[in-house]
């Protein structure tokens, strides 16, 4: 029996809110979401990692676009922020390893320091930034709850001191300080089951509040929509196979999940799943 616009619009919203029961903080597009001009919990959640008890965030970006440079590869920061003394914050949520590798962290880096130096200003004039990537699993497998990469001249074993920090934090971590309680938030899907009230508060918005609902309810059909017109546009199977993988990695959904969302019909779900294995 074919499905008719109304149920299908029904279904979709059925599954839509299904998924966004299960989302997490650590799912960086719902990260993306509860970060959203949430100065407070930018605020809080550097403070924990690092370490700073009297860092006062006063600017906050989510998905910060940075290129300044023709030609150069652009890069999307999830959550850009700045404190009262100048500092930088990239806070980036990887949770594929592969994300989350060692050139990308330079990268990013890199480009924090060409966003941050207009023509005709003096070098030390650059302002210290923080770049940490908190992951899903413990990259570097040594059960440490941070992994703090900092330059050191090799010769006199001291820092050379040039304002670059570049973090992971473990994703993993669990234990009763503060940073293993906040990684356990970060990876729960039910508010009620966090620690702390300002990640609690801000994940009950987008999953219980009406209008944090509906937020992400349309959120969920932009993404459907930007699927199909992707596909449509390229008209190229690599396109649209590209989409069912990020939303697989992005939202932990299935290839069938996936696919529903972006709207495909089971004979093209056949084929598309063929091709996934």
């Amino acid at each position: 029996m074919t499905e008719t616009e109304l149920e299908r619009k029904e279904r979709e919203r059925r599954e839509d809110l299904a998924r966004l029961r299960g989302l997490r903080p650590i799912d960086d597009d719902f990260m993306r979401c509860i970060f959203k001009d949430n100065i407070p919990l930018a605020q809080f959640v550097l403070r924990i990692i690092t370490g700073m008890s009297d860092l006062v965030i006063t600017g906050l970006e989510t998905q910060k676009d940075m290129k300044r440079l023709v030609g150069a590869r652009s890069i999307c920061l999830d959550a850009y922020g700045h404190d009262s003394e100048g500092k930088k914050y990239d806070l980036e949520i990887q949770r594929s390893d592969y994300g989350a590798g060692t050139h990308r962290a330079r990268y990013h880096s890199s480009a924090m320091d060409i966003e941050n130096l207009d023509a005709g200003q003096e070098f030390d004039e650059l302002p210290d930034t923080y770049t940490i990537f908190i992951t899903e699993h413990d990259v570097f497998g040594r059960g440490a709850a941070f992994y703090p990469i900092e330059r050191v001249n090799l010769v006199t074993n001291e820092p050379f001191g040039d304002g670059e920090h570049i973090l992971y934090v473990n994703g993993a971590y669990r234990d009763n300080t503060d940073i293993g309680k906040l990684m356990h938030d970060f990876s729960c899907s039910d508010p009620d089951d966090m620690n702390f009230d300002v990640i609690k508060d801000a994940s009950k918005y987008y999953k219980e509040n009406e209008e944090g609902v509906a937020f992400m309810c349309r959120a969920f059909e932009e993404t459907r929509k930007e699927g199909i017109a992707i596909g449509l546009a390229q008209g190229e199977e690599k396109a649209m196979l590209s989409m069912i993988r990020h939303l697989m990695k992005s939202q932990n959904l299935s290839a069938h999940q996936a696919m529903e969302m972006l709207g495909l019909p089971p004979a093209e779900q056949a084929k598309y799943m063929e091709k996934l294995n």
